[in-house]
Order: C-alpha cells, then structure tokens, then sequence
C-alpha cells in the first residue's frame, strides 16, 4: 500500500492528565507523523510513540499545521484515542468462504456490517481471525520484523484441497508451510476451524487437529490452541451453498470425536491444545466441561468456555447482592434461547433476592431464520415480535453483546431507543457480569 494512501490519523479523544491534554491536543486533530514516519496505524503509532524523545506534524482542527516536540519517559503513552486503528484502510478479504456471516445478511443495512474484515493489524490489537491468503510480501516481512504474535487464524483444515473448497481461493492451500514460517520465527497464532458437516468434518477434522498439533511444541509453540466452532447459518444465505446446518446428532459425534482427541493430547503433551466452542454442547444438549477443563481460556473470544467464565464470575460477584429491596422490582431479562438451560442458576440466585423478580424469556431468532440462536444474534426485531403486548414488569435487562460496540444499535439496525419507545418500557443495557450485579446494587440505596 504506498504512502499516499496513509491518512493523517484523527483524533477522537484525549485522556484527561495525560501528556497531550497537557500539551493541548484537542478532538479533531490529526497526527501526519512521528519523528519523521508516517504511522500506517495503531501498532506504527505505539511503536513510534515509545521513544523518549518525540517531533511530530500535526494538523489542528482548523487546518492550521504544527511541528511539536515532546520529551518523555520511554513507552509513556501519550493519551490519545483515534477513530479507527488503521490509518491506511482496511486490508479486505479475497476468499468467498460460503459460510460468511457477511454473505448472510440481508442488503440494505449499515455500510460497516459488510466489511469484509481479513486485516493482520486487527488480529494483532484485537483478536480478530484472518486467513492469512492476501498478504503481500511487505506484510510477512513486517510481521517477522515486529514480532505481531500471536495472531489468530481461520485454519478450517489443512488438506491444501478442502481448504481450497472451503475459501475458493487459490492461496489457501498453502496454510502447512505457513505454519512452518510461524514456527521458524518462533511466531504463535491460535487456530480457528469452522466445522461445515460434509466438508471438513470427520477424517478431514481429525487430520486438521493432528496437523496443528504438530506444532503445539517448544517454549514457544507455533500453534498454541485450536478452537472448533460450529458453522452457522442465516436464511440469507445463498442456496447454492452446499452447506449443512449442524445437528445434535452431528453435534453429539463431533463432540465425542474431538474429546478423544483432547484426551490423547493431554497425555502425550499435557495440554488439551484444541476446544469445542459452548455451541456444541448447547446443540447437543449435553452439559458443558467443567470450569478446570478450559486451562487458561486461550480460546474465549471464539465462545470456548465463556459460559463457565460468566457462571464464576458470577457466583463471587453475586455475594454482593442484597438480601431484599423494597419497594419491589420485577424485570424481563432477554437473552439467546442456547443459553437458557446454562443460566438457570443464574436466575435462581437472583430470584432469591427479597423483592426481586427476575424473569428471562429466551429467544429464537426469527430474522435469522434460527431455530437456536446465541445471545449476540438477536435483533431489535426478534425482540419486539416477542415482547409486545407483554407485560415487562420494570423493564427489560439488555445484554450488550447485542449491540454495536459504540452505539446502541442492533444487528438488524433498529436502535434500543425505536425498541424501548414501541415496547413502551425502559431498557437497562447490562454489561456482562458486573452490568447484573449493578441493576441490584442500585437499589441498595432503597434496600431493607
């Protein structure tokens, strides 16, 4: 990507008593570079911004355009936020993988729920999975170079001609040597495979798993855990997709067949190296692994063992709930009809409130033509065809994975505003754990 293509970086927040609010950095100005390099993003910024010493090119919000210098201990962080982590744009996916949850959707919708994200930068900062089959030479060199490890990677399988059918891209069959270049440097990434029944399931799986594991070895694995997801499915999707849905059939068989292979793994490397995603265990009906199983939760960005996370977490933030509130509160908690069975002894502890009342409606979601549907994928829609004409009680309990990151606004883009107003009852956006705990804290004020 050549220089020209690098925009000034925008600023969207200063932190209070940090070193740019102190110098006088203000929202709208834009960084142009740092001791004489243009940023191409997040990861360029910190790694400039870490010298002790610091000149740089700036544009003020009215266009007016400055040199500031800027002494500092080394890696004391200036306190700057920016609208996106990319300053040069967004590295897009070349595959046309058919389970694309992009590809799934309905048209119309806001611009960003059809990027098709396959940015290296992304997987870095934030977690997010790439399949490693657009990088341009620059971008393994700069890898290498700044040690950007780990990343994470849609492995899928590894036979180089079901990858290839899986992404219908050329490059795809190239991910072994890959994991090679990864291990020679002593770079990590942890795997991601979308399990498509009648694709990369069966021998395929087994192949996949044992292929990665291979380089599970070393003070520094190459390969440092394995995430197995179900595929999921919208009634968006294209009809010439040859995918399958998962059933609890599948589920149950695949469940058996990955937990011998966790067994083995641990016995010869002690470590269980590859995870079922929760989605397995609430297809199937079957109760998930015990909390010990997940080791240190390498995989909980993917759903692996996020449910037995939320229940701990839970169970020491609940010591802090009261005994009873007065006067009392009865509230709709809305969550994905997979969870209900995991979070019954959630609602049990907060039914043992005094006063309290909660009651959770768990649903399916309709616009995504879902029979079973997680937390996350629930729409305004979904919501609204359940609930109206309801009674709610005091209002409804939000799960904010619902949610776009930065605004209340849903997948299918009804905003909790239009939601709150057409159900006629206040909505209280919950974050995780804590955000249950709080709707009760807040009553402590009025607590008996």
């Amino acid at each position: 990507m050549s220089e020209i293509s690098i925009r000034p970086a925008l600023i969207t927040g200063v932190l209070s008593g940090s070193i740019a609010q102190e110098i006088g950095f203000e929202v709208g100005d834009r960084i142009v570079s740092i001791n004489g390099e243009k940023p191409r993003d997040l990861i360029d910024y910190q790694f400039l911004c870490a010298d002790e010493f610091l000149e740089l090119d700036v544009i003020d919000r009215k266009g007016k355009t400055h040199q500031i210098e800027i002494e500092k201990d080394y890696d004391e962080d200036l306190g700057l936020e920016f609208e996106t982590a990319l300053f040069d744009g967004l590295i897009q996916c070349t595959n046309r993988c058919p389970f694309c949850f992009i590809d799934q959707q309905p048209p119309g919708k806001r611009d960003s729920l059809y990027l098709k994200d396959d940015d290296y930068r992304l997987s870095f900062l934030y977690g997010s999975y790439l399949t490693l089959t657009n990088l341009t030479q620059r971008e393994w060199n700069r890898i290498e170079q700044m040690r950007l490890s780990p990343l994470y990677v849609s492995v899928h399988a590894t036979e180089a001609d079901v990858r290839t059918r899986l992404l219908k891209n050329s490059r795809a069959g190239q991910i072994l040597d890959q994991m090679r270049w990864f291990q020679e440097r002593q770079l990590q990434i942890h795997a991601q495979v979308v399990l498509c029944p009648g694709i990369n399931d069966g021998e395929h799986l087994t192949r996949t798993i044992e292929d990665l594991a291979q380089f599970h070895t070393g003070e520094i694995p190459a390969v440092a855990s394995i995430a197995v997801v179900p595929v999921g499915l919208t009634r968006f999707r294209p009809d010439e997709d040859e995918l399958i849905p998962v059933s609890p059939e599948k589920a149950r068989e695949v469940i058996a067949q990955v937990q011998a292979l966790q067994a083995k793994f641990r016995k010869e490397q002690g470590s269980t190296i590859v995870w079922l995603a929760d989605e397995w265990f609430l297809i199937a009906g079957a109760d998930l692994p015990p909390e010990s199983h997940y080791e240190d939760y390498p995989q909980i960005g993917n759903g692996v063992g996020s449910i037995r996370l939320f229940l701990k977490e839970f169970e020491t933030a609940a010591q802090r709930l009261p005994q009873k509130i007065a006067p009392a509160r009865e509230y709709t908690w809305v969550v994905g009809n997979a969870v209900e069975r995991a979070f019954l002894p959630i609602l049990d502890r907060l039914n043992q409130v005094q006063g309290l009342t909660v009651k959770m409606v768990a649903l399916n979601s309709q616009y995504w033509g879902q029979s079973m549907t997680v937390t996350g994928l629930l729409t305004g829609q979904d919501i609204l065809a359940a609930l109206q004409g309801r009674a709610l009680g005091d209002g409804i309990l939000l799960p904010s994975l619902m949610l776009k990151q930065d605004a209340a606004v849903f997948l299918d883009d009804m905003t909790v505003a239009d939601l709150e107003h057409r159900l006629a009852t206040k909505i209280t956006i919950v974050q995780g754990v804590e955000g249950l705990i709080e709707v009760c804290q807040s009553m402590q004020a009025i607590a008996v």
